[in-house]
């Protein structure tokens, strides 16, 4: 595949991807949507048929819609997916450790384990924007994460600065040791620190 028809948006837009919906089974909704995008036949045919001479023989309509060949086997397999992704989920909101998630992961973990975010699905834009990256760079989860590594850099320059006060051959490197201390204290180093992974402040220790 060349690399513009890798994008999802192309895929979609031309029908070479198609979004698994929910659907109503014996009274109940069954989440298939969980599946995300699968392939279509016009996928097949276009870039499978690179590689056989009859995609549709091979990826038959069955095969790429499962749920044509036994429906109710197909909404079991559904909701076995859902309950572990419930009970994987449910997990993290035991041990507290949905603290420490960025602001998508959070979303994804309350929809799994309890089926909506703050009354909001993985469909509805409050949750869908969590995962640009301007959200991301904005969000008070990752102003944490910069100023613990803010904090782990002022303790590494700290000892740096202790070790080499009691080497005085070495008083070029305590000097620069010193600016450097001095530039990772101030609030502008957060600035120089945005678009990093920052450090996680559950295991920061200085």
């Amino acid at each position: 595949m060349q690399i513009k028809e890798r994008d999802a948006d192309f895929l979609i837009a031309h029908a070479y991807l198609e979004k698994v919906s929910d659907f109503c089974f014996e009274g109940r909704t069954v989440l298939s949507s969980r599946l995300g995008y699968r392939i279509t036949s016009e996928f097949a045919d276009r870039f499978l048929g690179r590689i056989f001479e009859l995609p549709g023989a091979v990826f038959s309509e069955e095969m790429l819609r499962p749920e044509k060949q036994n429906l109710a086997q197909f909404a079991e397999g559904v909701d076995a997916i859902v309950a572990a992704q419930a009970r994987v989920a449910q997990q993290y909101f035991e041990d507290g450790s949905v603290a420490a998630a960025c602001p998508p992961l959070e979303a994804l973990l309350h929809i799994m384990a309890h089926g909506h975010y703050k009354g909001m699905t993985a469909d509805d834009e409050g949750v869908r924007s969590l995962f640009r990256r301007d959200a991301m760079l904005a969000s008070d989860w990752y102003r944490r994460r910069l100023r613990a590594k803010q904090s782990r850099d002022i303790a590494l320059w700290t000892r740096h600065i202790e070790a080499l006060t009691a080497i005085p051959e070495l008083a070029g490197r305590l000097e620069e040791s010193r600016r450097q201390l001095a530039r990772v204290s101030s609030p502008e180093y957060l600035n120089e620190l945005e678009g990093t992974i920052g450090a996680d402040p559950s295991l920061h220790h200085p």
